[in-house]
C-alpha cells in the first residue's frame, strides 16, 4: 500500500479531520469564542516554531508543502482540545480528543514522507521504524560459499557488512553491499568497478534501496549486459537517523574518513573489486549529492566520476556561518577544505573526472567539456539553496575550468526519493561505462558533440 500518493493516505487524513471534528465539537459559547481560537493560536505558534527551525538548520532546500503546516496547526489544535476541553464532557468524547493528537501527527509524518519519499510504502516503513533487514539480506560467510560454487544468488540477495572504523574512530550502523551475477563467476573474483550510494540527510544505509529503487535499477542494468554492472556500496554517511555530517570530518563526527579511509579499503580487500581510481564513482542525492562532489574532488586519488543529485554548493547546515560552527567548531580552515569550489581550484588542473549534475527543474542540459582556465571572475551572488539548476551551472562552470568534463541535466520532478531513483537510472549507462564496466561501452554526457 502506497504512502506517497493513491488512497491510503487520503483516507487517513480525512478520518483524522472527522475526528478532530467530533473532538472539538460544538459545546458551549465560551468554547466556541476562547478555546477554539486558543487552541488555533497555539497551532499557529507550533507552525511557526517549526518552521524557524527548519530554516535556522538548513534542514530543506525546498518549500515545504502547505499541507504540512496545515496539519502541524491542527496538532498544536488537537492538543489544547484535550487540556482546555477535559473537565465536564462524556468520557466517549475525551477519548476521541486523546485520539485526534496522535492521529494529527500521524498526518502530519505522512506530509513528510510524501515529500521527500522517503518510505513509499507500509511495509517499507515498518521495516525502517523497526529495524528489519531487507528481503534476502544475508551475510558475507553465505555469499562468499555461493561465489566458490559460481553460483549467483536470487537478485534479492544484499550482503550486510560491518565495516571496521579504524581509520576514523567514527560511529556508524552496518552497510550493505549489492553484488552483480558477473561478481560470482569466477574465483578469485573479476575486479569490477564501485560505485557508492549515499542518501539524504536523515535515513539509513538502506534507504536508496527500499526509497530510491536502486536494487531493480541495477537487477534490469545487468540483466541487459550479461550480468555486468558496478558493486553497488551503501555507507553509513550519518552514523544516526538525524546525524548529518554533510560527509565531512567535523564535530558530528569523521564521516569523510570513514568512507575514504575505512569502506574503500574494506571493499577492495573484501570484494575484489578495483583497485583503479578510474573504476570508482559516487552516486548521492540531496545532501548526498553534495557528498558525492565534495569528496570526488577531494580524493581524485579514489574516485573519477560523480552523479549529483539535487546537491548543494557545499556541506550545508543553515547560513555559511552556521555551517562553520555547526559542522567544524567554527573553523573556517576547515570548512573551506571541504568547500567543493575552494577545493577544485586549490587543486588545480583534473585528469580523468567526470561528473553528472542532475536536477529535479525542467532545465536546458548543459555540456562543458574540460578545459584548463584557471580562476573564474569572482562572484560574490551564490545561488539560493533551493536553485539546483543554477546551483549545478555554477559547480559544473567551477569543475570544466580545471579539467573535469561535466553536464547539467534536467530531470523534472520533485526534490523526494521517487526523483532521485530516476536520475539514478538516467545516468546509470553513462556512470556504467565510464567506469569501465565489462561489457558496458562508453557513451558520451548529454549535450556532448558528436565526433566528427
Amino acid at each position: 500500500m502506497s504512502l506517497i500518493h493513491g488512497w491510503l493516505p487520503v483516507t487517513v487524513q480525512v478520518i483524522t479531520a472527522v475526528v478532530l471534528v467530533v473532538a472539538i465539537g460544538w459545546r458551549s459559547r465560551r468554547w466556541r469564542m476562547i478555546s477554539v481560537p486558543v487552541g488555533l493560536f497555539v497551532g499557529v505558534a507550533l507552525t511557526g516554531a517549526v518552521s524557524w527551525f527548519i530554516a535556522d538548520q538548513g534542514l530543506a532546500d525546498h518549500q515545504s508543502p502547505l499541507g504540512l503546516w496545515v496539519w502541524i496547526t491542527l496538532t498544536g489544535l488537537a492538543a489544547v482540545v484535550v487540556v482546555l476541553g477535559w473537565r465536564d464532557v462524556h468520557w466517549w468524547r475525551r477519548g476521541v480528543s486523546v485520539l485526534a493528537v496522535p492521529l494529527c501527527v500521524l498526518c502530519t509524518a505522512l506530509t513528510v514522507n510524501m515529500w521527500v519519499g522517503y518510505f513509499p510504502t507500509v511495509g517499507s516503513a515498518w521495516d525502517g521504524m523497526t529495524g528489519a533487514p531487507l528481503p534476502g539480506q544475508t551475510d558475507r560467510a553465505t555469499v562468499a560459499a555461493l561465489q566458490q560454487q559460481h553460483r549467483a544468488p536470487d537478485w534479492k540477495t544484499i550482503v550486510s557488512v560491518r565495516i571496521p572504523d579504524h581509520a576514523s574512530g567514527f560511529k556508524h550502523r552496518d552497510e550493505l553491499v549489492l553484488l552483480p551475477p558477473a561478481w560470482y563467476a569466477s574465483s578469485p573474483p573479476p575486479p569490477l568497478p564501485v560505485v557508492m550510494m549515499i542518501g539524504g540527510e536523515f535515513g539509513n544505509p538502506a534507504a536508496w534501496l527500499y526509497a530510491g529503487d536502486a536494487q531493480s535499477t541495477i537487477v534490469d542494468f545487468a540483466s541487459a549486459h550479461g550480468g555486468n554492472a558496478p558493486v553497488l556500496v551503501f555507507p553509513d554517511s550519518s552514523g544516526t537517523f538525524s546525524n548529518d555530517t554533510e560527509c565531512v570530518n567535523g564535530v558530528r563526527g569523521n564521516a569523510a574518513d570513514h568512507l575514504t579511509k575505512d569502506v574503500v579499503p574494506y571493499i577492495i580487500s573484501n570484494f575484489g573489486v578495483s583497485r583503479d581510481p578510474a573504476n570508482w564513482g559516487i552516486v548521492g542525492w540531496s545532501a548526498g549529492g553534495t557528498c558525492a562532489v565534495t569528496l570526488s574532488v577531494m580524493h581524485p586519488e579514489l574516485f573519477r566520476a560523480f552523479v549529483d543529485i539535487d546537491g548543494q554548493l557545499g556541506p550545508t547546515a543553515g547560513t555559511k556561518q552556521q555551517t562553520i560552527a555547526r559542522l567544524f567548531g567554527g573553523d573556517a580552515d576547515a570548512w573551506a577544505a571541504f568547500d567543493p569550489r575552494t577545493v577544485i581550484a586549490k587543486h588545480g588542473a583534473y585528469s580523468g573526472m567526470s561528473g553528472w549534475f542532475a536536477v529535479s527543474v525542467d532545465t536546458p542540459t548543459v555540456y562543458r567539456a574540460p578545459t584548463d582556465a584557471g580562476p573564474l571572475p569572482a562572484d560574490d551572488t551564490d545561488p539560493k539553496p533551493e536553485d539546483h539548476a543554477a546551483i549545478a551551472n555554477s559547480l559544473c562552470q567551477s569543475a570544466s575550468s580545471h579539467g573535469i568534463e561535466c553536464a547539467v541535466v534536467s530531470n523534472p520532478g520533485k526534490h523526494d526519493f521517487p526523483a532521485a531513483a530516476s536520475a539514478f537510472a538516467a545516468a546509470l549507462p553513462w556512470l556504467a561505462g565510464k567506469l569501465g564496466t565489462p561489457g558496458v561501452p562508453p557513451i558520451a554526457m548529454p549535450g556532448a558533440p558528436r565526433p566528427r
